[in-house]
């Protein structure tokens, strides 16, 4: 079944009808990509933004207003007001000067106008390719949904923001990953959809790929919820303590990893404990690509299938590499920025990995 409607009259033998919906397939699939990459500078912008400090430097939100900056030094004086009397302001940075708070507004603001570009990007498309019939209607509720989980992921990024505005001066971390997991699913699955636009028709089933479906699967999933115990680390600023590797301050098994009362608050809210699972889940994820890695190239594997394992693999190691230097460094805003940014080079290539073992008698083209 072709991944979309087409309205031109078929030629004789189907062959214009094919080479049409070929072309629609590849419109759909490359509005769903700029879409992924848009998501992705989004959520590599937003760990930047982190980074440096600069998320709470907007204290209003301002969905329609908030497009335009300050624009006279009569602007730039309100706005700066209403930061000093803010938590942010009052504990971390008082005595900043207007220059510095520039500083840190800009990036908050390039972060929420990327997010403003991403509706227009994602919503004015779509528009037209319904217009046109250029969409498969049984693909219409899922891309209805994608917008509206879009919208949700700015409502939940100002519900993130505004638990830093009242008491602390920092943001809950169980509302930071949220926010960071709802980009991130929507991501994986923005791209899922791409591919399963651009599948060719299937055509003789292959069994080795078949049956390393599941573990690849299984990794996509390990994958996703290391990049969320990241976000926990992120938000506790757990890169902070224990700067040693392959030992955690000479200890393998730290003594403070259960030091919270009840237990299960050291899974989210102990800096040792949650740096600790991301060490761990992190390893595990490495082995097991590089156990899925070396299968492919086994196995009867098809070339798409070894392209993606092999990014898998080279994401994998490079992943792990900044991650030990990022630690090392005492967290520095270049590599942590670049371990972000590379967690969703691995996350894509799991994605098309997992996809194409799961699709084996139809690849994408």
């Amino acid at each position: 079944m072709s991944a979309v409607a087409e309205q031109a009259p078929a030629a004789p033998g189907g062959v214009h009808s094919t080479a049409a919906s070929a072309r629609a397939r590849r419109v759909v699939a490359g509005w769903l990509l700029l879409c992924c990459a848009l998501v992705a500078a989004m959520v590599s912008l937003g760990g930047v933004t982190r980074l440096t400090g600069s998320g709470l430097s907007m204290v209003t939100w301002k969905p329609v207003h908030g497009v335009v900056p300050p624009m006279n030094d009569a602007e730039w004086a309100e706005e700066f007001a209403l930061y000093r009397a803010s938590p942010e302001y009052l504990h971390k940075n008082a005595g900043m000067s207007l220059e510095g708070f520039k500083r840190i507004f800009w990036f908050e603001y390039a972060h929420r106008m990327l997010g403003r570009a991403i509706g227009l990007a994602f919503a004015l498309p779509l528009l037209w390719l319904l217009a046109r019939r250029r969409v498969e209607p049984r693909r219409v509720p899922r891309l209805a949904l994608m917008f509206v989980l879009g919208g949700a992921q700015g409502l939940l990024g100002w519900w993130m923001v505004k638990s830093g505005l009242v008491d602390v001066p920092w943001v809950s971390p169980y509302r930071l990953t949220a926010h960071l997991a709802l980009a991130v699913a929507l991501y994986v699955w923005m791209l899922w959809t791409a591919l399963d636009v651009l599948r060719a028709p299937a055509g003789a089933p292959r069994g080795e790929p078949a049956r390393l479906a599941r573990p690849a699967l299984a990794l996509l999933a390990l994958a996703f919820v290391t990049v969320l115990s990241g976000g926990f680390v992120a938000g506790l600023h757990a890169g902070l303590v224990h700067n040693t590797f392959p030992t955690m301050s000479g200890h393998w098994l730290p003594p403070d990893l259960w030091a919270l009362e009840p237990g299960w608050r050291n899974l989210f809210e102990n800096v040792t404990t949650v740096q600790f699972d991301h060490r761990v889940l992190a390893m595990l994820l490495f082995a097991g690509v590089i156990a899925l890695w070396l299968a492919c190239l086994r196995g009867d594997t098809a070339p798409p299938v070894r392209r993606w394992a092999h990014g898998a693999a080279a994401a994998a190691l490079a992943q792990v590499g900044l991650g030990v230097a990022t630690l090392l460094a005492h967290v520095p805003v270049s590599l942590a920025a670049l371990h972000q940014a590379n967690a969703l080079v691995l996350l894509t290539a799991l994605t098309g990995l997992a996809f194409t073992l799961r699709h084996p008698s139809a690849a994408p083209r």
